[in-house]
């Protein structure tokens, strides 16, 4: 008899506490605001972020968490750029959210930046050089000068984008970001 009793308290037990629980579904956007700035020339694969929801979190007309609540999340992939060529790229998933003095874990789509595109940049170093070079080249030397001078200024002008060419990818701090979970998460 005790034996019941006990299956049937303990029973009843689970069931409230899964009335109570509530549940993110998948697909659910969340948006967040970044905490801090993150580049791709610094950060490392694994590397956690914090950031904070920008709106409350409502599901089916329950809130969920309010706007400001903590939430954290990883860096997924991280390239840095070269200096010539292949920008910077940055990739980050949120991981969970702190509800209620509770760690709730996410499951979310990911975010993916890049930096800028290295050609038009380099073109205008190089071509800039080559440019300069042929005309002082020019005025010193006559047509065998231009030429001359339009190969140094190339090189000069490549020297500089390689010295200045990094082209990082960057979420700056302050930064709003939509995730959407691609699992659901129970809250209790």
């Amino acid at each position: 008899m005790i034996t019941r009793t006990f299956k049937l308290v303990a029973l009843l037990s689970l069931l409230t506490l899964i009335a109570f629980a509530e549940t993110i579904p998948s697909g659910t956007p969340i948006t967040i605001r970044m905490g801090q700035e993150l580049n791709s020339g610094k950060a490392k694969t694994g590397q956690h972020f914090s950031a904070t929801l920008t709106q409350d979190l409502i599901v089916h007309g329950k809130t969920i968490a309010h706007a400001g609540t903590p939430a954290r999340g990883k860096v997924t992939y991280v390239k840095t750029s070269g200096r010539l060529h292949d920008p910077g790229q940055l990739t980050i998933r949120l991981t969970s959210l702190q509800v209620n003095n509770k760690t709730v874990a996410l499951s979310t789509s990911a975010y993916h930046v890049e930096g800028k595109s290295h050609t038009k940049s380099n073109v205008t170093k190089i071509g800039g050089g080559t440019a300069a070079g042929a005309l002082i080249g020019g005025i010193a030397g006559g047509g065998k000068g231009a030429l001359i001078g339009a190969g140094a200024g190339a090189a000069a002008g490549t020297g500089v984008a390689a010295a200045t060419g990094k082209q990082e990818a960057e979420i700056p701090a302050e930064r709003t970001v939509t995730f959407k979970t691609t699992a659901s998460a129970t809250v209790n």
